[in-house]
């Protein structure tokens, strides 16, 4: 019967210890993954206009990019809310105390598809979205505790960066 006692108690140990070898989550962590996925939803939503509507080659090309790569980030960053047994949404007005950062409103993209000047409010439209993710990326990596996520978040400032640099170019042609 001690024997038995002791295996269960070196099994117990060993599954409790399992855990320790995942990486450390904190609330920041958590709160802009989950603000991450509704602003990537909306980034897709603005870039699935564009591919359908802009004429500029580099400009559609840069579309169909942000929608076929923030459509990848949405499902890796759901991925990692399952993982940490976290709800898929943040709680009702988490942008009030998170820097309350404005989203893109469904107006916005509605106003979009019908603009008479389309590439340059396209730009413009996600200009501002894009910059949008490179604050919430600087929050991530200033105060998140998640490796994983900190690598993805300063790789999101720098890609949304030269998004945002190519926009304006178009913009000035």
């Amino acid at each position: 019967m001690r024997a038995v006692l002791a295996i269960l108690g070196l099994l117990l140990v060993a599954a409790c210890g399992q855990g320790a070898d995942e990486p450390p989550v904190n609330a920041e962590d958590v709160m802009f993954v989950q603000m991450m996925v509704q602003h990537h939803r909306q980034g897709i939503e603005i870039a699935r206009v564009g591919a359908a509507r802009a004429t500029d080659p580099e400009l559609r090309t840069l579309t169909a990019a942000i929608e076929s790569t923030q459509q990848s980030e949405v499902e890796m960053m759901l991925r990692w809310l399952h993982s940490w047994d976290q709800p898929l949404t943040p709680p009702t007005g988490a942008h009030d105390h998170h820097g309350g950062m404005p989203e893109t409103d469904v107006k916005q993209i509605e106003a979009l598809k019908r603009s008479g000047d389309f590439e340059y409010d396209l730009c413009n439209l996600l200009i501002a979205h894009q910059d949008d993710a490179v604050q919430m990326a600087a929050g991530e990596v200033s105060g998140g505790r998640n490796p994983e996520v900190q690598r993805w978040a300063a790789q999101v400032q720098s890609s949304r960066k030269g998004q945002i640099d190519l926009m304006m170019n178009l913009i000035r042609k």
